[in-house]
């Protein structure tokens, strides 16, 4: 479907005249969240901001501009077309961030008495002008942790650690992070004789992996000029990981063999000088990594080596690392890895740094098919709906309403004239637990009549025992 263009904006006109109408609509690639969808995604948040912060790492945010200089070039050839950059009134070129990672390097580079390392979070919008589908929008949320200063694989094991603690946390069960290292990929493509610039090439043919398959991969690799027998050579290395002893499919195995694939992939690439010599560095951090993650206490049957992992972006310069849910079939819900060459971009002095991100709109998107959120997310913010019985009592009805409040309870007025009944429908559709009803005797009693739409029971409580009596339900 194409996508419908805005309408000329109406013309100014005085107080009083028509103004043209304008057609309610949203660019393509963007969302409305109503309430109920607010509600899980502030749940979502505060579990993933609670998780960082559990782990030391302190909050950090950044403005949606940059300038445009700032942005580019740092992310690929394809990411390079997705960034939203035009010019400002001023005649700046500036562009809308296409993620959190660049802007903190930025930081960084701007602020170097900030201590080392350095352990933040970052939790905002970024924009890319991609090709709207399921689980991918030209507006989404990041939701980022990242430790900078730090050259050690503690750092990196700390980063998946706490994404798996996260996802933990929001009732994930069945998931991998899979990780790799950007130098193990080069050595084996020099292992296969691939050099230069057809190593990028190789790189981006095998991120797409799951797009278009082993055979879209060959044949990617084979019209970039990457030799066929180089291809060839490939193949054992890249798909070692789908030999049943080393799965990375938690359905085939309960755990993979880390330690055996990786000294199987060295023995392989031994073979080769360059390669080895490439490879010897990446195996270890690897394995130090690895040794990291089972003190830790992460669960081994959640990660897994993937030498057919890629990820897309230019700056990543060691291990990588990004989690797939089994079902649904949605792609990556985090993604990052170490980055130690970015932060020198903007400060002329080289900061090790690594870190991943989370995917707030397919966190959602998971938890809202897989009905995750059910039981764990409230439906709305509303405790209690105070009524309005009739206008001789909105005074009463004000007063409680203003006691409750007091007391910490999340208290609604129902304003309007309406019926009780229709009172009583409106917070049943709104999903609000309880109601306080204060009709002419209640107030003659002192009392207030309280009833629980969950079970339809109906109780008398005294005035100053209410806010206790829904604080315990």
């Amino acid at each position: 479907m194409a996508e419908q263009t805005s309408p000329n904006p109406p013309v100014p006109t005085s107080p009083g005249q028509a103004t043209a109408k304008v057609k309610p609509q949203i660019l393509k690639g963007t969302r409305d969240f109503l309430p109920r969808t607010m509600l899980l995604r502030q749940h979502v948040i505060r579990t993933i901001a609670d998780t960082f912060e559990s782990f030391g790492f302190e909050p950090l945010e950044t403005p949606a501009l940059e300038y445009a200089a700032t942005l580019e070039g740092k992310y690929g050839e394809e990411g390079e077309k997705l960034i939203y950059r035009f010019e400002d009134h001023g005649r700046r070129e500036v562009a809308l961030r296409y993620d959190l990672t660049v802007p903190l390097c930025r930081v960084v580079a701007m602020y170097p008495e900030l201590p080392k390392p350095f352990k933040r979070y970052q939790m905002q919008p970024v924009w890319r002008a991609d090709k709207p589908q399921k689980g991918r929008y030209r507006e989404f949320w990041q939701c980022d942790v990242d430790i900078l200063g730090s050259s050690s694989m503690l750092a990196d094991a700390e980063i998946i650690a706490v994404l798996y603690t996260a996802l933990s946390r929001l009732g994930f069960q069945r998931f991998t992070t899979k990780i790799n290292h950007r130098k193990l990929l080069a050595g084996i493509g020099h292992y296969a004789g691939i050099e230069g610039e057809q190593l990028g090439a190789m790189y981006r043919a095998i991120d797409k992996l799951e797009k278009i398959g082993t055979t879209g991969v060959h044949e990617e690799m084979l019209s970039a000029g990457i030799a066929q027998n180089a291809v060839r050579k490939l193949e054992p290395l890249l798909y070692l990981t789908n030999n049943p002893r080393f799965s990375s499919n938690l359905l085939e195995a309960e755990k993979q063999d880390h330690e055996n694939l990786l000294k199987e992939v060295f023995e392989i690439l031994s073979e080769s000088q360059d390669a080895s010599r490439e490879a010897n560095k990446a195996i270890d951090d690897l394995m130090r990594l690895l040794s990291h993650l089972r003190d830790l206490g992460v669960d081994p049957a959640a990660y897994a080596v993937d030498f057919t992992m890629v990820r897309g972006l230019d700056y990543y310069t060691g291990p990588i690392f990004e989690t797939v849910v089994e079902e649904p079939r949605i792609g990556s819900i985090t993604g990052g890895g170490r980055y130690d060459n970015l932060v020198g971009i903007f400060s002329g002095r080289q900061v090790p740094a690594t870190g991943s991100t989370i995917g707030l709109e397919r966190i959602v998107d998971v938890m809202e098919e897989l009905g995750l959120a059910a039981g764990r997310v409230p439906t709305t913010t509303t405790q209690v709906l105070v009524t309005i019985f009739g206008e001789e009592l909105i005074g009463e009805s004000l007063r409680l309403v203003g006691e409750l409040r007091r007391a910490g309870i999340r208290s609604e007025l129902y304003v309007g004239a309406e019926k009780l009944a229709k009172q009583l429908r409106f917070a049943s559709k709104r999903g609000i637990p309880y109601v306080a009803i204060l009709g002419p005797e209640e107030v003659t009693r002192g009392e207030v009549q309280v009833k629980d739409l969950r079970s339809g029971e109906q109780r008398s409580l005294p005035r100053q025992a209410i806010a206790a009596a829904l604080r315990g339900g």
